[in-house]
């Protein structure tokens, strides 16, 4: 299982950076688009949506990945204030409403309003591939690799030194302890960043800010799950399982990470030392 794991990451890695660096504007959107539909596709099947059900959601899916990608200039300023929106929602969510989730551990069985919070979380996830990318395609490399890099040293850490449980009545495999293992790699990741590259040493709480929001997103598609009865969100990735559970700690901090910049850059604020 192990090795399945590692040869499927290789492979994943390897053909997240040869699109990010080599893939135009246009290629890298649809790309990314096709991934998240995939997600919604998932997201359908862990809230029980029927094979219509789960068309009609798809093909949502894919009219407004359309609507916010037309190249229109009559539509440029409704675009821009649609993805604020949705990124702002998508941080409400992750803020106030998925800790009292994740707490009370209740299953929602209102279809409908569950397959509006797939369509807004995903399509922020989506935006903030694109939006990071736009930036700087190392500002998104390094957003991902905080979320992996914290990923990792949860479940090594776990796998030696666990002993308390996280959410045992969720996810059994976490641990407290791999929660500190993420955020001591985190720490010293930022500390080579802020070293290297004269950021503020203000980025290292910030990275633990996005490893606690990457640990609540994994919780919640592990609820999800646990409530479906499925062990994994899909079968796409041999030693992975679905896309949803390869992308479920980047569905809260992606977008929050973009979010936080556009406040950024729109207060004017320096990020260097």
């Amino acid at each position: 299982m192990l090795k399945t794991r590692v040869i499927t990451a290789i492979l994943l890695v390897t053909g997240l950076l040869v699109t990010v660096f080599l893939a135009s504007k246009q290629v890298w959107a649809l790309l990314t688009l096709a991934i998240s539909l995939l997600a919604v596709s998932e997201w359908a099947n862990l809230i029980r949506l029927s094979r219509v059900q789960s068309f009609g959601y798809i093909a949502l899916a894919i009219l407004v990945g359309v609507l916010l990608m037309l190249p229109f200039p009559i539509l440029i300023t409704y675009q821009n204030l649609a993805v604020l929106v949705l990124l702002m929602l998508s941080a409400l969510f992750w803020i106030f409403v998925a800790p009292i989730w994740l707490h009370q551990r209740k299953s929602c069985q209102n279809t409908f309003m569950m397959s509006l919070v797939g369509i807004l979380l995903i399509t922020a996830t989506w935006l903030a591939l694109v939006g990071l990318r736009e930036i700087n395609p190392w500002l998104l490399l390094a957003v991902l690799g905080t979320v992996s890099l914290a990923d990792s040293a949860a479940y090594f850490a776990g796998k030696r030194f666990g002993r308390n449980k996280l959410a045992p009545n969720i996810s059994p495999g976490k641990t407290w302890e791999g929660v500190l293992g993420a955020l001591i790699a985190v720490t010293v990741y930022g500390g080579f960043l802020c070293f290297y590259q004269q950021l503020n040493l203000w980025l290292i709480p910030a990275l633990w800010l996005v490893v606690g929001f990457s640990i609540m997103g994994d919780l919640l598609e592990s609820l999800m799950k646990r409530q479906a009865g499925l062990k994994d969100s899909g079968q796409l990735l041999p030693g992975h399982g679905g896309v949803l559970d390869r992308i479920d700690g980047f569905v809260p901090t992606l977008p929050m990470v973009l979010l936080f910049i556009y406040g950024l850059q729109f207060s004017g604020l320096n990020v260097h030392g």
